[in-house]
């Protein structure tokens, strides 16, 4: 196994938060022979009463594939990467309707989230990306 550097995993999770669902699998997959653990999840609504909904949805994907144990320490650290995450794109998506996925991706002790929303305004569509990133401890 080849350790990789923080920015290697956070392409990797923008990399599952930018693919398309048939795509996911194959992303999974091909992440894993490299011992990269990796889960894309969609997310959507009115961006500010989403965000508990949208860090849940982060945990509970994380824990379920395996990306993470469940203990506070794994715990805190997805919840605050997708907190990271979400406020470099809530300036932009403050009040309005999106749609997008939650791509995380983890290989070692580093720990990458990342948002990819599109932003419905009127007939107008933006697109915006956060990023997070934690160091947690590998527990057996």
């Amino acid at each position: 196994m080849k350790n990789l550097k923080s920015v290697e995993v956070a392409k990797c999770a923008i990399q599952m938060a930018t693919s398309e669902r048939e795509e996911e699998e194959y992303l999974i997959k091909k992440l894993r022979e490299s011992d990269i653990y990796a889960v894309a999840v969609d997310i959507g609504g009115n961006l500010i009463s989403s965000i508990p909904k949208i860090i849940e949805r982060a945990l509970v994907a994380s824990k379920r594939t395996g990306i993470i144990k469940d203990c506070h320490v794994h715990d805190g650290a997805i919840a605050g990467a997708t907190r990271d995450a979400l406020m470099q794109i809530s300036l932009k998506a403050n009040g309005l309707n999106v749609g997008g996925k939650i791509g995380i991706a983890r290989q070692g002790e580093h720990i990458s989230v990342c948002i990819f929303l599109s932003i419905g305004l009127l007939h107008l569509n933006e697109v915006v990306i956060g990023l997070g990133h934690r160091a947690i401890p590998n527990i057996d």
